[in-house]
């Protein structure tokens, strides 16, 4: 897919179900970690914008899946104020996911056709983000907000709302099951998906093997 326009991006978010959330500030790291999910079958990936220099490292990683594996789905993290949003977007971010809601920022990602998704933990927060034209809100933490009963609990009254719940997920049939019959859109995963053990022993095959399977666990909760 050469031109990752918002819808597309949208689709393939929730087609594949859950987004690995990385950072590591070695770039060849990033690399390998980032084409294993795309191997495994999580196209979209988040970089989470955490450590020094991140935006030079997202940068760099960017600029060599544009020529080594397009399909990849570059997205950013932890982005909270507007001018760090136009950085990453400028970088190649194709969207864009925050710990909080910031109506700048989604200015920013609205203006340039990048889907927003902020972090909410309440049902008058997710209202505001979509009206600020989130079409899928980050609840975070998860599993401190309420966990799946809070997703089932909003969908009630607001069936059209789109829900990721980031924090509180576990990478078993047990959590997802919870999560996925409660009516979530997708999940995001980070160390329970990308572990540091695999990280340790660089075991990129590994973290493959979690990806794909996690998202055939997804798949097969949702065909239930």
């Amino acid at each position: 897919m050469a031109a990752k326009d918002r819808m597309a991006v949208l689709s393939a978010m929730m087609d594949q179900g859950v987004i690995p959330v990385f950072y590591h500030p070695d770039v060849e790291v990033c690399k390998k970690v980032i084409q294993a999910c795309a191997n495994g079958g999580a196209k979209c990936i988040e970089f989470t914008n955490r450590g020094d220099f991140a935006a030079s490292v997202f940068l760099d990683v960017t600029r060599h899946f544009a020529q080594a594996d397009p399909s990849v789905i570059m997205g950013v993290g932890s982005i909270v104020d507007a001018p760090t949003a136009g950085v990453y977007i400028a970088n190649g971010a194709k969207f864009v996911v925050g710990p909080l809601l910031n109506p700048d920022v989604a200015k920013v990602c609205n203006r340039r056709k990048i889907p927003y998704s902020p972090g909410c933990g309440s049902a008058s927060e997710i209202g505001y983000a979509e009206e600020l034209g989130c079409e899928i809100v980050k609840v975070f933490p998860g599993g401190s907000v309420g966990g799946p009963e809070f997703v089932k609990s909003m969908l009630g009254p607001c069936p059209w709302t789109r829900i990721m719940p980031t924090g509180g997920v576990e990478n078993d049939e047990a959590s997802l099951t919870k999560w996925f019959k409660a009516g979530v859109a997708c999940v995001g995963m980070g160390s329970n998906l990308i572990t540091k053990a695999l990280l340790d022993k660089g075991d990129y095959a590994g973290v493959e093997a979690n990806v794909r399977s996690c998202i055939a666990l997804i798949r097969s909760i949702r065909g239930k």
